[in-house]
């Protein structure tokens, strides 16, 4: 499958944390014949080994397959859907976004009152997230359960595409770009033994990565992610954790972790000796699976490469088609030299 066609099927995808099976199974039509063994655990991780029996450091390549949505807790007697969050969503971009609930796939909106209705001062106060409701259409509560139930996942029903030359805009690119990556770095060949760890629940405390590492704890560890480009208008140089076009981003710490320093300069070194633009994560901020990988067991040396996208952990996320490719080739390179 071409690159670009296979983040497209991936973020096209529904994995809101808790049920990642369809991504999983996008992701295994798309390795099988270049690892030797795949395997899926308990809590629903998909685990690729490659080159097993090779001499040299374990490498783990790692990136969840899981993204924010929304979870049904309540249907009422007018047939309306009542939900709480999964992951860290923002309450202001919930309003009147398109929505695809359960194994179904029932279409819906997520509405609140009208704005004609409104009382003095409501329409400049965000509405919270307990105060909104999922539309579909049904007459009464009847009518609803006979399409969703409690329980039932909700994503955000968002197609990808390119709205221009190289840009791309879609829905769960965190971490969906992560995934494409390290598929696309399991179809080479290396000189050591390679652990592929997708990952699911990282919305949720990274708990797919726990159980993953633990089964198959590696050497070092390289988490690929998409993380926050906050490079808008009214937010100050210093706090803008990364730029669109800006290449990679290079975590030296966040909320969870410190990388391994020895293995970052080496990192740097090569994206330097291979003329590939790269950038530090600015801000300490959020956080990634190495977090629980790093203290896995006897401990494992870890890295974090990301590449910089927009708004993250909303319905619509966008990227720049030569940052994510400057991402594979940089942890490609660096893969060569261990």
């Amino acid at each position: 499958m071409e690159t670009f066609e296979l983040i497209k099927n991936l973020s096209n995808a529904n994995g809101v944390s808790g049920d990642e099976r369809e991504v999983a199974a996008i992701l295994k039509r798309e390795i099988r014949g270049y690892v030797e063994r795949i395997e899926e655990d308990t809590v629903g991780n998909l685990i690729a080994l490659k080159g097993w029996e090779k001499k040299g450091p374990k490498v783990m390549l790692n990136a969840h397959m899981d993204e924010v949505g929304l979870i049904i807790d309540y249907i009422d007697e007018k047939g309306f859907l009542r939900f709480k969050k999964i992951g860290g969503i923002d309450d202001r971009v919930l309003m009147g976004k398109r929505v695809v609930i359960g194994k179904k796939k029932i279409k819906g909106v997520i509405g609140a009152k009208a704005i004609h209705l409104q009382k003095k001062g409501e329409a400049e106060n965000t509405f919270e997230s307990s105060k909104l409701y999922i539309d579909i259409g049904a007459k009464d509560r009847k009518e609803a359960e006979g399409l969703v139930s409690l329980g039932d996942l909700v994503a955000f029903d968002t197609e990808f595409e390119e709205i221009e030359k190289d840009t791309f805009i879609g829905k769960a690119f965190d971490d969906r770009l992560g995934c494409a990556v390290v598929t696309e770095l399991l179809k080479k060949d290396y000189d050591f033994p390679i652990i592929a760890l997708f990952s699911t629940q990282e919305e949720i405390g990274l708990r797919g990565a726990a159980v993953g590492a633990y089964r198959y704890t590696p050497d070092i560890s390289i988490t690929v992610e998409g993380t926050i480009s906050n490079d808008l208008p009214e937010v100050k140089e210093h706090l803008k954790c990364s730029r669109l076009k800006g290449g990679p981003v290079i975590t030296i710490k966040d909320r969870g972790v410190i990388t391994d320093d020895e293995l970052r300069n080496k990192l740097i070194s090569t994206a330097k000796h291979n003329n590939i633009p790269y950038q530090f994560k600015q801000i300490i901020a959020g956080g990634t699976d190495s977090y629980r990988i790093q203290t896995t067991k006897e401990g494992v040396k870890v890295l974090v490469v990301a590449v910089p996208v927009r708004y993250i952990h909303s319905p619509v996320s966008l990227f720049f088609k030569e940052d994510y490719l400057n991402t594979k080739k940089l942890l490609s390179k660096f893969l060569e030299t261990l």
